[in-house]
């Protein structure tokens, strides 16, 4: 066997020891937080049942759903709170690999990525989720009583925590492309009004057809695109005037 295969089945051996201990780090929070299960489908319910009327609950029209939609959501936040875990493995496989200027960024982003993740998702639960649930329900009809099924309001709550954690990320993304020159600071100041006009259309797509998440989404991805262009400011090297002949 020659050196290269050696090399490329150590690293395999390594990538299948560091996802093993990534998995049986969520599966040790998951069991720890099972007894618990109910309790934190409650907390992700408690703005939709802020915004029903009083006395009304959410519905389940699965025989089992009862039970596994809990666990979904039980194991969804073993994965965040086994997070820092998970980044640690990652880190130590690539690591390695990468220079020590590439060190310097790679950190950063990597520990920057995941804080700006999780802060989609709280902005999303603790102010998204109030100001849209409130808002539809003042144009339910008094002649209907709603009562959200648990498992459609699940996938909702997925589909907005990850594309306002990803909405999130945009910082991250400008910062890369600035870094290996993709574009400059020049071009992304450029592509301000186009950015403007696909973030609305994103938003569009994405949210619930209503004003209010569209904007709640909108607005701060054009936000975080402002900060991205500022912080790409500090991370490439400014362009060397050119001398006329």
């Amino acid at each position: 066997m020659s050196m290269q295969e050696e090399s490329f089945i150590s690293h395999l051996v390594e990538l299948r020891d560091r996802l093993l201990r990534s998995v049986v780090a969520v599966v040790a929070v998951f069991l720890c937080l099972m007894p618990w299960a109910g309790d934190i489908y409650d907390v992700l319910a408690a703005p939709m049942m802020q915004a029903l009327p009083e006395g009304t609950k959410m519905i389940a029209t699965g025989v089992i759903t009862p039970f596994f939609v809990p666990m979904k959501v039980t194991l969804m936040g073993a994965v965040v709170l086994a997070l820092p875990v998970i980044l640690y493995q990652a880190w130590n496989f690539i690591a390695p690999g990468l220079y020590a200027h590439e060190k310097k960024l790679a950190l950063p982003l990597v520990v920057g990525s995941t804080i700006l993740f999780l802060a989609g998702m709280a902005f999303c639960y603790f102010f998204v989720f109030g100001t849209v649930f409130k808002f539809i329900a003042q144009f339910s009809p008094k002649s209907i009583t709603p009562a959200p099924d648990i498992e459609q309001y699940l996938a909702f709550v997925m589909t907005m925590f990850l594309a306002f954690g990803v909405t999130f990320e945009i910082p991250v993304f400008v910062i890369i492309l600035a870094k290996l020159g993709v574009v400059d600071v020049a071009k992304l100041q450029e592509a301000r009004p186009y950015v403007i006009v696909g973030a609305f259309i994103v938003a569009a797509l994405v949210t619930p057809p209503d004003v209010v998440s569209q904007c709640l989404l909108a607005i701060p991805m054009c936000l975080l695109y402002e900060l991205g262009i500022f912080l790409a400011r500090f991370v490439t090297k400014p362009a060397a005037p050119v001398v006329a002949e």
